[in-house]
This record gives C-alpha cells, structure tokens and sequence, in this order.
C-alpha cells in the first residue's frame, strides 16, 4: 500500500512539473532566446525626457498631468480598450506606486501576445526607448499584466507590470444627446 502511494505522490509530481512547463516563460517569450528579439534602440539624448510628454507628442493624445490620471482623462474624450491597438497608448498602473503610472506608445502588434512600444525615461533615466518588446503574462490572456524586455540588458524584465488599458489612437465617438 505504501509503495502505491508513493508511486502515485511521483507520478502526480511529474504530471505538475509537465504541467508548469506548459505556462512557463517560453509560451511568453517564444524561445527564451534574447538574440531573437532584435530591432530595439536606446537613444540617449542631451536633456531626459518623461513618459508623459513623449506619449503625447508620438500618439498626439492631447492630455496633460501625471500618467496615473491619463486614463480617467481619456474617458468621453479617447477611445479606451483593453486591447492594444498600433498608435495607442499603454497606461501601466501603479507602476511605481499607487499614484504613479507609465506610458508607451504601441509601435506595432507582433502578435496576439506581444506588442512593440516607444516610450521614454523607463528606467528613470530619461533616454527614449524605441521598438521595445512587451508581452501579455495575464493568465486570461486580456492584457491585464505585461512584462517588458530590458534593452540595457538585453533580458527580459523581472517585473510584472499591471495594465490599466490602451487611450486611443482615436477620439471616442461623439455621444448622441436626446433629442436632438
């Protein structure tokens, strides 16, 4: 009887450790290989830049203030959506804290689980990141939670980010009034 347990304990040891490769950071990451995520650039410009006014001038989203109030802004203004769309804006919330948040703007879809940003001051050091590779972790698939590819160490980052949604690219459609 015990030989059967233990069997048993082993065999459904194995099943989870099969099963936890199954979800592990290759199905994020395609091959886990860094040298296949290629196309990024780090430019290092004489003056820092912050998220915010980059985010505005490259989406032409025309909000102003910190971007953990971007996405309340946006509301009636821009379309908001928790898909992202090439042009948009990324809100990440709570991105160093509860009043803090950063933006990026969706370069291109790569696929359904990875997107490339452009997006400035990411490691508080005021350079401009380009073509920077990002991809969806949430367990549901929806964008909920993102990681981001470190180009200064050619690595994927540690850190899951939360995502607030996607502002825009366009203006939300006009509200129809009552009567008019």
């Amino acid at each position: 009887m015990v030989g059967s347990l233990n069997r048993l304990a082993a065999v459904a040891a194995l099943s989870l450790s099969v099963a936890a490769c199954a979800t592990g950071p290759s199905d994020y990451y395609g091959s886990g290989d860094s040298a296949s995520i290629s196309g990024g650039q780090i430019v290092r410009l004489d003056r820092p830049v912050q998220c915010v006014p980059y985010a505005r001038e490259k989406s032409g989203i025309r909000i102003w203030g910190d971007a953990y109030t971007w996405w309340r802004q946006a509301a009636g203004r821009y379309n908001r959506d928790g898909q992202p769309s090439t042009g948009a804006v990324l809100v990440l919330d709570h991105y160093a804290g509860p009043y803090r948040a950063h933006l990026a703007v969706v370069r291109s879809i790569v696929s359904a689980r990875e997107i490339r940003v452009d997006h400035a001051n990411w490691l508080d050091d005021g350079n401009v990141y380009l073509n920077d590779p990002v991809v969806d972790v949430s367990p549901g698939n929806d964008w909920s939670q993102v990681r981001v590819f470190n180009l200064q160490t050619d690595a994927w980052g540690e850190h899951i980010y939360d995502v607030r949604g996607f502002i825009g690219p366009t203006s939300a459609p006009p509200s129809v009034v009552a009567g008019s």
